[in-house]
């Protein structure tokens, strides 16, 4: 039986995943991007690093500088980002409307690179990510079955670290096959789950 915990049901009684309850900003996100597929390199891209910037934090911190982010890094554009050099890394250290971390600055810098890599083998980032789809789809019912890794985002962190991209741990790997719609982790009580599920089968994977 889903608890009350679980699913939450808003002001317009539809009911929602608990993770984006009490922000008007998350439940947006919630509704309308998190799960939908998505095969834009520079979205998956974008959504990595901010995951990377996210250890340590709530995802809502992020969000809620996702547009610092953006005109920090070029939009994310991933070629733009790998020519940053150590005088644009010391004037994001000082920028305060993003996350000043040095070390996941200049991650996002080295993944940078590592993505153009990536392109050059791969195609595309999108053939690389969505290579780790899971075989088989899940119906999560309640949020304890909702899990931090997988055996899947675990492989796909290796990988990544063995093309030398950093704050790419399994975690993050999984946080990024959440939102991006390799799985659809929205529980099945969630109004988003069969949105969702409709367009991952309508998607043409990469």
């Amino acid at each position: 039986m889903v608890g009350s915990s679980d699913v939450i049901s808003g002001s317009d009684g539809t009911q929602r995943c608990w993770w984006c309850a009490g922000d008007a900003l998350y439940q947006l996100y919630h509704d309308e991007e998190w799960g939908m597929p998505v095969d834009e390199d520079r979205r998956l891209f974008e959504k990595m690093c901010l995951e990377g910037f996210q250890s340590g934090l709530s995802w809502l911190t992020i969000l809620r500088r996702r547009e610092h982010f953006r005109q920090a890094f070029a939009q994310f554009d991933f070629e733009q980002v790998a020519r940053y050099d150590e005088a644009k890394v010391e004037q994001l250290v000082q920028d305060v409307s993003i996350i000043r971390h040095r070390g996941k600055i200049n991650a996002t810098i080295n993944n940078a690179a590592r993505a153009i890599e990536m392109v050059d083998q791969h195609g595309s980032l999108a053939s690389f990510f969505w290579q780790f789809e899971p075989k088989r789809t899940s119906r999560r019912r309640r949020r304890d079955q909702v899990p931090a890794a997988t055996d899947e985002s675990t492989r796909m962190s290796r990988e990544l670290k063995k093309r030398g991209w950093k704050f790419v741990g399994p975690t993050t790997c999984y946080a990024l096959m959440q939102a991006m719609g390799i799985v659809n982790d929205h529980l099945h009580q969630c109004h988003a789950w069969p949105t969702i599920e409709a367009a991952r089968q309508s998607f043409a994977r990469p």
